[in-house]
């Protein structure tokens, strides 16, 4: 099975070590989704923009550790969506984003860099 993650488990970001045993299959530029910061890790949705992020292929209890890691805020679902790389699962935000900002790059990595025209 495949994941598509784009912020904190992203290569080195600050939660990446849940993804030392994943095999990293690319990036992709998911098309149709909006990024937004909130404060240590971000929240996507679908939106107009893009999002940067990375495909991996993962096995079961990896798949189990991150449903774990996600479900202990009840803030996220998983998702089946295409990539390039064939069908990835990825966690959508379901809670209001009213007051959040939304990173109009759609890069985590570089959420505080200003963004280019």
């Amino acid at each position: 099975m495949r994941i598509i993650v784009y912020g904190s488990l992203r290569r080195k970001q600050g939660n990446s070590h849940w993804m030392t045993n994943a095999q990293w299959l690319g990036d992709h530029e998911l098309e149709g989704y909006a990024l937004y910061n909130l404060g240590h890790y971000p929240a996507v949705i679908p939106g107009d923009g893009k999002v940067y992020c990375e495909v991996y292929r993962i096995n079961s209890s990896i798949m189990a550790e991150l449903d774990e890691l996600k479900s202990n805020t009840k803030d996220y679902r998983r998702e089946l969506i295409s990539t390039p790389y064939g069908s990835a699962w990825i966690y959508l935000y379901i809670r209001s984003l009213d007051g959040v900002p939304r990173i109009e790059g759609g890069d985590w990595v570089k959420r505080n860099e200003p963004v280019s025209e």
